[in-house]
């Protein structure tokens, strides 16, 4: 699959800051692609840097298959970094009149009417957007930066500001526009839960650097468990974690077996032959949230919890 972005030893410093440093990334074509990290990662200097905005100190990238900056490259991209803001006195609609006319394109109230659908504003369309709540910015702010029919899209914090089904609204038209439009979507966000459920690829960066990148499945299953509820609850659960030995922990409320999916079902055979009745067996592993706190150093608040991930069959 091919890079739509590459970046090789890519550095950024502000006097002795290194926002960036010595970053080397490769972003693949289609899907959903994640960029996390804490405050001051360096994840707005990346994007800025790819934009166009600010120079890297060193280091290289290309966009699209080009230097960046080149009006070829950037006619391709369209971008929301952080909360959009437009003229008052516009509504939504002239607003991306105005924006396509700016990208040398054509007023064509079909094309601005269908981005207006797809981001959920055309209630609003005609509304002077000082009236906007933040959440309906974020929303103008995205049809804006698909009015060019870009190939690759870069969204920061495009959920800011709105409420839950607000969020569940933006993933979806986020999942619709890599898997059913095409686009390569790269997303920012703090928001961990909605990242694993709409990113195919995540890079976790802290300090500038590139701490760990993959799948989100692959990252999610490392230290994968198989989670057994078991009676009688008095002496099954000590029963079962003297069969495991080492490979035996608790949750609090269940045992957890420390083995490959392989022993799965011959460990479910070997208890139930001594006795032991198994009232719910499935996978469980470390969600998104806790590869994070853990790669980055953070202090997590709640304590890291489990997620289901599949059965036992």
């Amino acid at each position: 699959m091919s890079a739509v972005i590459e970046t090789t030893g890519l550095t950024k410093t502000y006097g002795t800051v290194r926002a960036l440093d010595g970053l080397s990334l490769s972003i693949p074509r289609g899907g959903v692609y994640g960029v996390l990290g804490p405050n001051g990662a360096g994840k707005s200097t990346l994007f800025r840097i790819l934009l166009g905005l600010i120079r890297p100190t060193e280091g290289s990238a290309t966009v699209m298959g080009g230097a960046i900056g080149d009006p070829a490259s950037m006619r391709r991209m369209g971008s929301m970094i952080e909360t959009p803001r437009y003229p008052p006195y516009m509504s939504a609609r002239q607003v991306l009149t105005w924006l396509s006319l700016a990208h040398g394109l054509k007023a064509d109230t079909t094309r601005t009417d269908r981005w207006l659908e797809r981001v959920g504003l055309t209630e609003a369309a005609d509304r002077r957007v000082r009236g906007f709540s933040v959440g309906m910015l974020q929303r103008l702010g995205v049809a804006a930066a698909l009015i060019t029919e870009p190939e690759l899209i870069i969204l920061d914090e495009p959920t800011s500001g709105m409420d839950p089904p607000g969020i569940q609204e933006m993933r979806a038209l986020i999942r619709s526009l890599a898997h059913d439009d095409g686009l390569t979507v790269i997303l920012a966000s703090h928001q961990l839960l909605e990242v694993q459920r709409v990113c195919d690829r995540v890079a976790i960066m802290n300090r500038g650097k590139l701490v760990r990148e993959g799948t989100v499945a692959d990252l999610t299953t490392t230290g994968e468990r198989l989670r057994l509820s078991l009676t009688p609850v008095d002496s099954a659960p000590q029963r079962a974690a003297a069969l495991l030995g080492d490979r035996a922990s608790t949750d609090g409320t269940a045992i957890l077996a420390h083995v490959p999916r392989a022993e799965g079902p011959a460990l479910i055979r070997a208890l139930v032959e001594q006795g032991i009745d198994i009232d719910e067996a499935r996978w469980v592993g470390t969600d998104l949230e806790s590869v994070f706190f853990t790669e980055t150093g953070a202090v997590q608040t709640p304590e890291t919890v489990i997620q289901e991930v599949g059965h036992v069959v």
